[in-house]
């Protein structure tokens, strides 16, 4: 199969979905929006927002006065901590086969 016959299905298809869709969309009646008064679209806002508040509140549970997940454990705070020093493996000489070993 070519680009172009891939292509030429592919626009027809398109065009035969954009037609049926305008068709539809034409055809069918539409009814007048029943439109809110300002007094409840402000009421529906304070209601979302409350909502929402309160999904996300419940959503963190360190928030939560009665969350202790192991006992009284906070999280370590982010920090610089210093590298730790190399200190150099100690030898000690052993006169007897005189030769250093790791002490």
């Amino acid at each position: 199969m070519t680009f172009g016959n891939l292509f030429g299905r592919a626009g027809r298809g398109l065009t035969l979905g954009a037609a049926l869709l305008a068709t539809v969309g034409l055809t069918t009646v539409s009814r007048p929006a029943h439109a809110l008064s300002p007094g409840a679209g402000v009421g529906i806002g304070l209601g979302a927002f409350a909502a929402g508040t309160m999904l996300g509140a419940a959503a963190n549970p360190y928030y939560n006065p009665y969350y202790y997940p192991y006992a009284y454990y906070y999280p370590p705070l982010p920090a610089y901590y210093p590298p730790t020093p190399y200190y150099q493996p100690r030898s000690c000489w052993d006169p007897y086969y005189r030769w250093y070993y790791a002490c």
